[in-house]
């Protein structure tokens, strides 16, 4: 099933709301959040403070794209600020399935995330609790990339 996940990664963050609102009401399935912090990937966004001030905005589903180094730590905060779907990516988790497992277990969808470079036979192990599968076009960091 194709769902559409529109990133506020390119928005006008000083228009933030309004960017999110227009999402809504083209129809988007979800909200995609970029989340960088430095460490996984060369780059910063935000973090929970910010999605737990935009929250409100919308009904829409929040798929909280966590590329950062160790985002089974940060995952409950993630949820505790209102997102609905947490994507960690393959090269992150030394554990995948116990970090997919404890994910479900705070009550939101798992999603996997791998870099255009990672081969994906793992998935015959764990894509039983995988609620979503994201293939990156390039390598996480930056956004606008072609």
């Amino acid at each position: 099933m194709i769902k559409i996940a529109p990133s506020i990664l390119s928005a006008d963050f000083l228009k933030l709301e309004s960017e999110i609102i227009s999402i809504e009401k083209s129809g988007a399935d979800y909200v995609h959040l970029d989340i960088m912090d430095g460490n996984f990937v060369p780059n910063i966004t935000f973090g929970p403070m910010i999605v737990k001030q935009i929250r409100h905005l919308t009904k829409l589903p929040f798929d909280a794209h966590l590329m950062i180094k160790d985002p089974v730590f940060f995952a409950p905060m993630f949820v505790d600020a209102g997102c609905d779907m947490i994507t960690v990516h393959a090269e992150t988790e030394k554990h995948l399935h116990r970090s997919l497992e404890y994910i479900k277990k705070l009550g939101v969808k798992a999603g996997i995330s791998v870099n255009p470079h990672t081969s994906t036979g793992f998935l015959k192990y764990v894509g039983d609790l995988c609620d979503l599968f994201l293939v990156m076009s390039v390598n996480p960091g930056f956004g606008g990339q072609s």
